[in-house]
């Protein structure tokens, strides 16, 4: 008798588990933000479904700003764009050495080539 109540008691717990861990986890999707504007609570959800679209619709080549940010974090001085084509951004610039150029390819995250 009293194994098998344990073993009812053991079941009964699970259950309640069980029950209780999707209310858990559903409960993670809300986020507690504290800033200049007070306390708020945002639902992550919303805001990725807000933002879906926003990247398919932008540009599928090479932005001619982060070609000039990429050569001046390598090191290339007055950067410029010399010459840009569909397949290609060419960035002229000084180094310690002298003039010197970068070519990109113009694609999404502007490899070097």
């Amino acid at each position: 008798m009293r194994k098998s109540l344990q073993f009812i008691l053991v079941g009964l717990a699970a259950m309640t588990g069980l029950t209780i861990s999707p209310t858990i986890v559903a409960a993670q999707d809300l986020e507690l933000r504290v800033g200049p504007g007070g306390v708020g609570v945002y639902d992550r959800d919303r805001d990725l479904d807000r933002y879906d679209g926003y990247e398919r619709r932008g540009r599928r080549g090479c932005d001619p700003n982060d070609a000039l940010d990429i050569a001046r974090s390598e090191g290339l001085r007055r950067a410029q764009i010399v010459r840009m084509s569909p397949r290609s951004i060419v960035v002229q610039g000084m180094t310690r050495r002298g003039p010197d150029r970068m070519t990109f390819a113009n694609r999404r995250g502007c490899p070097e080539i």
